[in-house]
């Protein structure tokens, strides 16, 4: 098993503590620590000498992860811009592939110019100014938002929507209590073999199928651009058809996308195949926040996300390890795509048959 990807489930199991600290303490507060924590870790891998230091440190920025990324984002989406918290969402999300897309030849460049070990002490020093700017500028109560009302670039929010919308929703054990929670969860889970246990070996397949690494490459960089594309889209929809119907819409996507990859044998369907499923996948980020908001409200939004987040566990140690074993088996991906096409049908059908245990208080104001 590789021992790196075990350790990112840290990020997972940690998540149902951060998002009750979230809860507790705010996001701006849990968003600076979480930044901190994982700067400390890349600061850290400047004086490592020892693998055992590599695996120590690793741990340390995965337990800042959750608090650092998506889910103190989500909130503040949430509380700024719950009228339009679907496109919201979307822009937000898309930085992902976008922050990627620049990222990377911006990494490989410093490595080369000063080494992998500066590399990850720049890092470090970026993030600690990263944290800076979050301590200094994070607003994420109902009653710091109320203050920038009227400021040219706030959005147009009166306070009584913003404070209905901050302490609306269920409580964690309200939700556990509920079906829709338990549905979701599984929903969730088994939707994410697609990432793991599919995204994972894309390229292995593609080479092995036949096409040339820079092609197989070129479809990856097709697939993240479809990926981005899926969030701006669905984010948006979800505002018209509900974030769990637009949900259900990208898991179709993603099972019509691997079918049509597994029986595809020509260079161009195969492209075809890349685009639907990077459609269907990229969304996924952008619509689990708004359906958990859509569905349990703002109220303890950070535990009940981490709760949710903790059945990730289960295919990021399960997929890898399951892809990997039919590979050796059979020499070849197409059942584990078959498999994951069968989770994503089970994942269709927990989220038809969720119901909305908290009545839609969507906003009839005019879209912005």
């Amino acid at each position: 098993m590789n021992v790196s990807l075990s350790l990112g489930v840290v990020a997972s199991l940690l998540s149902p503590i951060i998002g009750n600290m979230m809860d507790r303490i705010g996001a701006r507060w849990t968003m600076t620590g979480s930044v901190l924590l994982v700067a400390t870790a890349f600061l850290l891998r400047l004086m490592m000498t020892e693998l055992w230091q590599f695996y120590l440190f690793s741990i340390i920025m995965f337990a800042g992860t959750p608090g650092a990324t998506m889910m103190p984002a989500g909130r503040l989406v949430l509380t700024w811009f719950p009228q339009t918290r679907g496109r919201m969402m979307g822009l937000v999300t898309s930085g992902n592939n976008i922050g990627s897309g620049v990222a990377v030849p911006i990494v490989a460049g410093l490595i080369g110019l000063i080494g992998w070990r500066w590399t990850w002490g720049v890092i470090g020093i970026a993030l600690l100014g990263l944290a800076l700017i979050i301590l200094l500028t994070i607003r994420d109560t109902a009653d710091e938002v109320k203050k920038e009302r009227g400021k040219r670039w706030a959005p147009q929010i009166d306070g009584k929507t913003l404070e209905e919308n901050s302490s609306a929703g269920l409580t964690v054990s309200d939700a556990v209590r509920t079906s829709a929670f338990w549905l979701l969860v599984i929903g969730m889970t088994l939707q994410q073999f697609v990432r793991t246990g599919v995204v994972s070996q894309l390229v292995p397949h593609l080479e092995q199928v036949g096409f040339s690494r820079a092609i197989a490459a070129g479809m990856m960089i097709m697939l993240a651009f479809f990926a981005a594309s899926s969030k701006l889209i669905f984010g948006r929809l979800s505002e018209s058809i509900t974030a769990r119907i637009s949900f259900i819409v990208i898991m179709i996507l993603q099972g019509i996308g691997l079918s049509i990859l597994l029986a595809s044998s020509g260079t161009f369907i195969t492209w075809i195949a890349i685009a639907v499923f990077g459609l269907g996948m990229g969304g996924v980020g952008t619509l689990t926040p708004l359906v958990i908001f859509d569905m349990f409200g703002l109220k303890q939004f950070g535990s009940i996300t981490g709760l949710a987040n903790l059945g990730i566990t289960i295919p990021v140690l399960i997929g890898p390890i399951l892809a990997g074993l039919i590979f050796d088996s059979t020499g070849e991906y197409n059942i584990m795509f078959a498999v994951t096409i069968c989770l994503l049908a089970i994942s269709i059908g927990c989220f038809l048959f969720v119901k909305n245990p908290v009545p839609d208080k969507r906003s009839e104001s005019q879209d912005n």
